[in-house]
């Protein structure tokens, strides 16, 4: 059995499906008992989904209630 520590060490691997088999078995036995690292995989998923979303949306006009400085903080980001 994994640790809930260990789950989160390998969590893309295993949304990417680059588990070794054992190490799959070992990931999905240790979902079956513990109900916050359902939850967690569950709003990682999440995240992601968002993430892709937003980037394939790119060009889009930024929404008048996102602050300006978040703003220029993401613009700055994309650029280094």
């Amino acid at each position: 059995m994994i640790s809930c520590r260990e789950l989160v060490d390998f969590l893309m691997d295993y949304l990417d499906g680059a588990l070794a088999e054992e190490e799959r078995g070992a990931f999905e036995r240790h979902l079956e008992v513990c109900p916050w690292c359902v939850a967690y995989l569950r709003s990682y998923r999440e995240t992601v989904r968002l993430g892709r979303a937003a980037l394939q949306r790119s060009e889009a006009p930024v929404p008048g209630d996102v602050p300006d400085d978040l703003v220029k903080a993401i613009l700055a980001a994309r650029r280094s």
